[in-house]
């Protein structure tokens, strides 16, 4: 085209020309779409397992702990629902009219041991240098399926909202995880570790039976999860932690649980490995899960783009520039429930039942209920 040509060839040249640019516009979106194709397909992939998880279903799960001892009760023990009814507590039938199966109602000091639950935990895990968080509980749907949840897969957990790309979070692992998306940390700012409160949604799709009633598998709860982004290296060591963080809560609150080992087909896509936590209930007459603590390694930070930049150059030098800059490394997430309101609600009312129905009030939560140390009946 910079040359002498004659006007019929230049014409040509500019046919060809605009001819390649449409051809390459189609090809840029053929490519979009493939690579969309493509990573929907990796995330169907889930993350490696640790070399020491049991291989198998639930059944083959390992003890790690066990903490505390039923207690003995010398009258009939009554479960949450029984005793909830009698201390007014909930309403679940109300709940079930305006809002459908699996709703409630809290009342009267139940709304308090939810606050004191919350307010407490909030405050044990701050201690423990935890940046608190409150997030968003709507999301892109982009985002929940890069943390390794499904939401539009059959029988899924998820709620999502009609004619958008968004869904409601059925725990504050989404919003926090997404919270560092698509950027590069420094290594000196790690580990970065948060304490988020929110509410969550959950479909319960396919959950059924007796051992789901009352307040055990709810749509809409409230949580405290603890996150953390750290270095490779470190992951296996606050994997540790967390679920130490966990056992000490559930000590202090006199709870008898045990600490498993979670074996392979009960690991989810994200996990690496898994501890789960689960709580004798009086009532129910058997163990519950009230917690788990996961390490997810780069599964999600690979998805979600969070990287950090070793300080460390790769050639020592008087100046950094980026040709001696180390490359930036994925980051590894773990997150751990610091308390599941619902299920702990279950554990200290059939745990602290009394013969005469009252419920006693747990020594550490008893500054955050007004001083308030034991449920009674309502005078008529």
């Amino acid at each position: 085209m910079k040359g002498k040509l004659e006007p019929s060839e230049r014409q040509t040249l500019i046919e060809q020309g605009k001819n390649l640019k449409e051809g390459l516009v189609a090809l840029e979106e053929d490519l979009l779409k493939l690579n969309d194709e493509l990573q929907r397909e990796a995330q169907c992939i889930p993350n490696m397992t640790h070399p020491d998880v049991p291989i198998g279903g639930e059944d083959c799960s390992t003890i790690r702990k066990t903490v505390g001892s039923a207690p003995k009760f010398s009258f009939p023990v009554k479960d949450h629902l029984q005793l909830g009814k009698e201390l007014d507590l909930f309403d679940f039938d109300a709940a079930a009219e305006v809002s459908g199966s699996k709703f409630y109602y809290l009342k009267n000091e139940a709304v308090l041991l939810e606050m004191a639950l919350l307010n407490w935990t909030l405050s044990e895990v701050m201690k423990r240098g935890f940046t608190p968080l409150t997030t968003p509980e709507i999301v892109r749907s982009s985002v929940v399926e890069k943390c390794g949840f499904q939401p539009r897969a059959n029988n899924t957990q998820v709620y999502s909202i009609d004619n958008s790309d968004q869904c409601l979070i059925g725990t504050a692992e989404i919003p926090v995880g997404g919270l560092h998306m698509d950027s590069i940390l420094a290594e000196s700012t790690l580990p970065l570790k948060y304490v988020a409160f929110s509410h969550c949604f959950r479909t319960e799709a396919g959950a059924a039976g007796t051992a789901t009633r009352g307040l055990y598998r709810v749509h809409q709860f409230s949580k405290i999860e603890m996150f953390i982004f750290c270095r490779p290296e470190e992951s296996d060591y606050y994997h540790d932690e967390l679920i130490k963080i966990e056992e000490d809560m559930f000590s202090s609150l006199g709870l008898h649980f045990k600490t498993l080992d979670m074996a392979s087909e009960d690991l989810g896509a994200p996990a690496y490995r898994k501890f789960d936590v689960e709580a004798w209930m009086p009532g129910l007459e058997r163990f519950g899960e009230i917690s788990s603590a996961s390490n997810c390694t780069d599964y999600q930070s690979r998805r979600l783009g969070i990287r950090y930049r070793p300080s460390e150059a790769l050639v020592p030098g008087p100046k950094k520039s980026k040709g001696n800059l180390a490359p930036p490394q994925f980051v590894h997430t773990l997150n751990a429930t610091a308390c599941a309101v619902p299920r702990m609600i279950i554990c200290l009312l059939e745990n602290y039942q009394q013969e005469d129905g009252s419920v006693l009030i747990p020594e550490p939560l008893r500054p955050f209920m007004g001083g308030r140390n034991i449920i009674t009946r309502k005078s008529s």
